[in-house]
C-alpha cells in the first residue's frame, strides 16, 4: 500500500513538472478532454466555442512569439501554423483546429525535451574542484585544513597520496609523481623535482608531497579550464530547426494557391478549403520524429546524442579533430617488448620484475603484473619490497636483490647503464638484479586497433580533414598520427591551445572527439563534441553534444552515419508531406474537397510523413570503405604554434 501511494505521489509530481514546463500542451489536453465531454452530452455548441476560442488564443500567443522572432530576423514555421489554426476556426473545423494546436505545441515540446539544453558541464567541473587544502606551518607539525579559496601565495600545502592539487605551486619535496592527464592528456605519470611547477587539477602519486602555492585558487590552471568551458559554451552558434528552412517557401506557395482559388472561384470558402490542406503538421512533426528515431537508434548502439540539432550537425561535419590519449590510443600503458641481458631471459626477467612490482601502486605496476599473468608466469616469493616515489622499487625476489625503475634510479644501483633506444611514445623500465644490469622492459600507450579504420570511414562519410591535438611531444604525436592516417596534428597543447586550434579551423562544422577534463573546453568550443564517456571525465561528457558509452572509437563514424541517415529521412518526410499537401491543395482549388473531408485527408498525410520519419530508427550500420584493408599509413604533416 505504501509503495502504491509513493508511486502515485511520484506520478503527480511528474505531471506537475511537465505541466509547468509545457503549459500549452497540458492546457490543450485538458481543453480537449473537457470539449469531448460536452460533445458527448450533446452540448456541441459549447465544444465549438471552447475549441475555437482556445485555438485563437494559442494563435495569438504564437503570433506574439513570431513577432519577436521576426525582430531577430528569424522566420520559422510559426506563420504557417498561425494561418492554419485561424483558417480552420473560420471554416468551422474546430476539431481540426484543436488537433493542429496540439501538434504544434506538442512538436515544440518534443523537440525541447529531446535536446535537453540544460548545461551541466560547469557543475561537473566544480564537483571535481578541490575544496580543501592542508596548510602546514614552518617549524611545526601542525596541519590546518582550510578552503582552497583561502590559500595565499607562499603558503606551504601538503598534498596526500591520490589527492588533487588545489592550487598551482612549486614542489618543495625532493620529487613526486603526478597524474596530469586531466590537464595535458599525457597518460604517463610525470615526475616533478624540487622547484618545478605543479599545476592544480593534477593528481598526486603514491606518496605525500609538499608544494608552495604560487597562485591563488581563482588564478590556477583548473579554474582556467572552468572559464574556458563557460566561454566556449556561450559562444557556440545555435542550431536552426531543420523544418524552418522550408517554412517560407511552403507558406508562400500555400497562400498563393489559396488566393488564386479564391479569386478564380469568387468564393472565400475556397480559400479556407485550400488552407485546411496546408496544415504544418508534416513540417512540425516529421523532423522531430525522425530525430527522436535517430537518437533512439544511436542509444541502442551506446551513443547518447543530446538533441536533434546535434544529429543535424553530425550529418554536415567536414573536419574531425581527435585528442590522442585515451581517444586514438588505449589510454593505459602496456608492455611492448622485453630486452634482457645475459644470463637472463624474457620470462625469468618479467617474472621477477612483476613479483617485485605487485606491491607497488605505480601506474606501470599493474601492466607488469598483467603481462606476467598473460604469459602464464608464476609470481615468486618477495621480501623487503621498498618503493622510492617516482623513481622505482627495490626488493628481494627469490633470493635475488632487484632494483626496477628509471634510468637514474637503476644507474644509482649499477653505474654505467646506458639509455635504450626508444620509439615514439615508449617508456623504458630499467632492471638491475644482484647489482648488475639485467635488461629493460619497454611500455607504451598503444593505438586503438580500429583507429585507422575509423579515420578511413570518416573520409568515406564526407569528412574532408582529420586533425589530432595532444599534449604529448612532437615525436610521439607524429608516430600516432602517421599510424592512424591523420592528415595533420598539433603537439604540446594545453587546453587553451586546443580551443584556439579548433576555432581557427575554416572547414566547418568541426567535430571534436576526446575524453578527460582537459578536453571539456575544446569539446564545448567545437560545433559538435563527442566524449568517450566510458573512460572520460564527467566534465568532458557534459560539455559534449554526444557521449559514447562504449570504449570503441569506431562509434564516432557510426554517429556521423546515423546523423546523415536521420537528416536524409527527415528531409524525405518533409518533402513527402509538402508534395502531398501541395498536390491536394491544387485539387481543392476546383472545389471537389470540402473542408471537413480535407481535414481528414490531411491527417492521412500527417500519418504518412510520421510513419516515413520513423524509418530513422531502423538500423543500417554498414559503412563501405573501398580498399580499407589495403590502406598504408601516410606521413603526418606536423603543425606547431607560431
Amino acid at each position: 500500500m505504501h509503495r502504491e501511494s509513493n508511486r502515485l505521489v511520484n506520478l503527480l509530481r511528474g505531471a506537475l513538472t511537465f505541466g509547468r514546463r509545457y503549459p500549452i500542451v497540458t492546457t490543450t489536453v485538458v481543453v480537449g478532454l473537457v470539449g469531448m465531454i460536452f460533445w458527448l452530452v450533446g452540448a456541441g455548441e459549447v465544444t465549438r466555442w471552447l475549441f475555437s476560442v482556445f485555438a485563437i488564443l494559442v494563435a495569438a500567443i504564437e503570433a506574439l512569439q513570431m513577432i519577436n522572432q521576426l525582430r531577430k530576423k528569424i522566420f520559422g514555421i510559426d506563420v504557417l501554423a498561425i494561418v492554419a489554426i485561424v483558417s480552420t476556426v473560420l471554416v468551422g473545423e474546430f476539431f481540426a483546429s484543436i488537433i493542429i494546436v496540439l501538434m504544434v505545441s506538442g512538436g515544440k515540446a518534443l523537440e525541447d525535451f529531446a535536446q535537453g539544453r540544460a548545461r551541466r558541464e560547469l557543475d561537473a567541473l566544480l564537483a571535481r574542484e578541490p575544496q580543501v587544502a592542508h596548510r602546514t606551518h614552518p617549524g611545526s607539525d601542525q596541519i590546518e585544513d582550510i578552503a582552497a579559496a583561502e590559500v595565499l601565495i607562499g603558503d606551504t600545502i601538503l598534498v596526500r597520496s591520490g589527492e588533487v592539487v588545489p592550487v598551482d605551486g612549486r614542489l618543495v619535496s625532493a620529487s613526486a609523481a603526478f597524474d596530469e592527464s586531466s590537464l595535458t592528456g599525457e597518460s604517463m605519470p610525470v615526475t616533478r623535482l624540487a622547484g618545478e611547477t605543479v599545476l592544480s587539477g593534477s593528481v598526486n602519486g603514491v606518496t605525500t608531497s609538499t608544494i608552495s602555492a604560487s597562485a591563488l585558487a581563482k588564478d590556477s590552471q583548473f579554474q582556467a579550464i572552468v572559464a574556458l568551458v563557460e566561454s566556449a559554451s556561450s559562444n557556440r552558434a545555435p542550431v536552426v530547426r531543420l523544418a524552418d528552412r522550408y517554412a517560407i517557401p511552403f507558406t508562400v506557395v500555400s497562400l498563393l494557391i489559396a488566393a488564386v482559388a479564391w479569386i478564380v472561384s469568387g468564393d472565400p470558402v475556397r480559400f479556407a478549403e485550400v488552407l485546411v490542406l496546408a496544415t504544418p503538421c508534416p513540417l512540425v512533426l516529421a523532423a522531430p520524429v525522425a530525430f527522436l528515431g535517430g537518437m533512439s537508434r544511436a542509444a541502442h548502439r551506446g551513443i547518447i546524442v543530446k538533441g536533434g540539432g546535434v544529429l543535424e550537425t553530425l550529418a554536415r561535419v567536414r573536419t574531425a579533430v581527435f585528442d590522442k590519449t585515451g581517444t586514438l590510443t588505449v589510454g593505459a600503458p602496456t608492455i611492448t617488448r622485453i630486452v634482457p641481458c645475459e644470463p637472463w631471459e624474457e620470462a625469468g626477467l618479467l617474472a621477477r620484475v612483476a613479483s617485485a612490482e605487485r606491491f607497488s601502486s605505480h601506474v606501470l605496476a599493474a601492466s607488469l603484473v598483467q603481462a606476467a599473468e598473460d604469459r602464464g608466469l608464476s609470481l615468486l616469493a618477495t621480501e623487503a619490497a621498498t618503493e622510492v616515489a617516482a623513481q622505482g622499487v627495490t626488493a628481494i625476489v627469490d633470493g635475488h636483490h632487484i632494483a626496477i625503475g628509471t634510468l637514474a634510479f637503476a644507474a644509482g644501483v649499477a653505474p654505467g647503464i646506458e639509455a635504450v633506444v626508444l620509439n615514439s611514445g615508449e617508456l623504458a623500465i630499467y632492471v638491475v638484479i644482484d647489482y648488475r644490469f639485467a635488461g629493460t622492459i619497454v611500455a607504451s600507450d598503444p593505438v586503438r586497433e580500429n583507429a585507422r579504420a575509423t579515420i578511413a570511414q570518416l573520409g568515406a562519410l564526407g569528412v574532408r580533414e582529420t586533425v589530432m591535438l595532444t599534449g604529448d611531444a612532437r615525436a610521439t604525436a607524429s608516430h600516432v598520427a602517421s599510424t592512424v592516417g591523420i592528415s595533420r596534428f598539433i603537439a604540446d597543447c594545453l587546453p587553451g591551445d586546443k580551443v584556439d586550434a579548433v576555432r581557427a579551423i575554416s572547414a566547418r562544422p568541426v567535430l571534436m572527439v576526446g575524453d578527460g577534463v582537459n578536453d571539456a573546453p575544446v569539446l564545448a568550443a567545437a560545433d559538435v563534441g563527442v566524449a568517450m564517456g566510458a573512460r572520460g571525465a564527467t566534465a568532458a561528457s557534459e560539455s559534449a553534444g554526444a557521449v559514447i558509452l562504449l570504449d570503441d572509437i569506431s562509434l564516432v563514424a557510426l554517429a556521423i552515419r546515423i546523423g546523415k541517415d536521420t537528416v536524409r529521412i527527415a528531409l524525405q518526410s518533409i518533402w513527402l508531406g509538402i508534395a502531398l499537401s501541395i498536390g491536394l491543395m491544387l485539387i481543392a482549388t476546383f472545389g471537389v474537397i470540402p473542408a471537413t473531408l480535407g481535414a481528414g485527408i490531411q491527417e492521412i498525410v500527417d500519418l504518412a510523413t510520421i510513419l516515413n520519419a520513423l524509418r530513422a530508427i531502423r538500423p543500417h550500420e554498414r559503412i563501405d570503405v573501398p580498399g580499407t584493408t589495403a590502406l598504408i599509413p601516410t606521413p603526418a604533416k606536423e603543425f606547431t604554434h607560431e
